[in-house]
């Protein structure tokens, strides 16, 4: 028995070693472990997500040897029979009377938020679990994650293309951390942040005296990322005669930095991306056709949002979490009034993950904690004609007969209950999900 059994969360404790030393009834009915299972096992042998490794901000407090208040975030966990599911954590550092710290006390229950289903996806193999901060069911989605866990065991060189917005440099961390080099840095350059000229000193540093007001040595990105990963975000962007130096570097990994009569030889993995068409800029000559190829080992493209409409619901559940105010309960009504979440699950997101995070953020700070309505919307939402009070289909247009309008409430409906997916939808409605696809299209339930 667990003094913590009568709480309503899970709730367990450990000690400065991070051992499990309490595991109260509901944090074994939300993992599935039970408390024998749990006591003395270190806790990030149970609740098994990459964070535990990386941004564990109860360890580091811990290790510190001092408190840091309570701190409140969320995580996705893997369950004892391989289902991955989203926790919200409230936790704080134990002390005892004198002040020395003994241990740690963590709270945590499943999203308060009513868009997500009860079903979340089977994560495969352990790999996998470093993908967690990729929140989608979406099958093209999975399909990604499904090749860069594979490819991120290798030191294949990666591109990762897609619309500004789809979350390319998530993508390119997540591969790092699945990677043997995830003790390494990982090491950001954005190929379009800087001019042309200043990019070769960034790449590959240069040596005191190098030039006018080279003082001391500076090493490059390529050297700060020796044993670790780099991230060439907008590599489009490159200017030629950089690019042919960069493929010097991937063919032979050594480079001269500026001033430098030594090469440097330097061991890196890889990483880029660009939501422009390289084919296209090697056709035009504005982009090396070799070093396209040498770039293009793995080559991914990460779908817009508008083509993963099952994922929304995810992703505002996310982000409620992220930003909505909490104080571990759900306003009275919930989150969202129903017409914030229609407005909200009838927007195409142009401007894809990156758009509909800061649209929640917007949301969330003008509520002030109260549920969520359209007026708390950004006006480009809000200027998207909605649903009729009462119903659950568009005022009906001039060609469209009863029967039609009929048919086109019953298809929103269906797709509403089932989160958007559209798999599930058609099944419900028993048709095949290209049927769907072209009545979705022509009710005007997609562009």
């Amino acid at each position: 028995m667990s003094p913590y059994d009568s709480m309503p969360v899970g709730v367990f404790t450990v000690d400065v070693d991070m051992n499990i030393t309490d595991f109260n009834s509901f944090a074994e009915k939300i993992t599935g472990f039970s408390r024998e299972e749990a006591l003395s096992c270190k806790c990030f042998e149970i609740f098994r997500s990459p964070r535990c490794f990386r941004q564990c901000r109860l360890r580091a407090a811990l290790e510190k040897g001092e408190g840091t208040g309570i701190l409140r975030t969320q995580n996705r966990i893997l369950r004892k029979d391989n289902i991955e599911i989203p926790i919200d954590i409230t936790a704080c550092v134990l002390a005892d009377g004198e002040g020395a710290v003994t241990g740690a006390i963590e709270c945590f229950e499943e999203p308060f938020s009513d868009l997500v289903p009860e079903t979340q996806r089977q994560v495969k193999n352990f790999d996998s679990m470093f993908f967690q901060d990729i929140i989608g069911n979406d099958s093209k989605m999975l399909a990604i994650i499904e090749i860069l866990a594979v490819a991120a065991k290798t030191d294949a060189h990666i591109l990762i293309t897609g619309e500004t917005g789809t979350g390319k440099d998530v993508f390119a961390r997540c591969v790092h951390m699945a990677s043997p080099r995830k003790e390494g840095r990982f090491i950001k350059v954005n190929c379009a942040a800087m001019p042309g000229e200043l990019l070769e000193s960034e790449f590959f540093g240069y040596e005191k005296g190098a030039f006018t007001d080279a003082k001391t040595d500076k090493p490059g990105r390529f050297q700060m990322a020796e044993g670790g990963t780099i991230f060439l975000d907008e590599i489009a962007e490159l200017p030629l005669n950089l690019q042919a130096k960069l493929l010097q570097v991937l063919d032979e990994k050594t480079f001269y930095p500026l001033g430098a009569s030594k090469p440097v030889v330097v061991d890196v993995r890889v990483l880029s991306s660009t939501n422009r068409d390289l084919e296209q800029m090697v056709a035009e000559g504005t982009f090396r056709q070799d070093l396209y190829y040498r770039l293009n080992v793995i080559a991914v493209e990460i779908p817009p949002l508008r083509d993963r409409l099952s994922d929304i619901p995810l992703l505002i559940d996310h982000f409620l979490k992220e930003f909505f105010p909490q104080d571990g309960k759900a306003p009275s009504g919930g989150v969202l009034t129903a017409e914030a979440q229609d407005l909200l699950l009838r927007y195409t997101y142009p401007g894809n993950v990156r758009e509909l995070k800061h649209i929640i953020e917007h949301a969330s700070v003008m509520s002030q904690g109260k549920p969520i309505t359209p007026a708390m919307l950004p006006e480009v939402l809000v200027r998207v004609s909605p649903p009729q009070a009462g119903t659950d289909s568009l005022i009906r247009k001039p060609d469209m007969s009863p029967a039609d309008d009929e048919e086109r409430a019953h298809i929103l409906k269906t797709l509403r209950d089932h989160s958007w997916n559209r798999r599930k939808t058609a099944d419900a409605l028993s048709i095949d999900r290209t049927t769907l696809w072209r009545k979705m299209k022509r009710f005007e339930l997609i562009d």
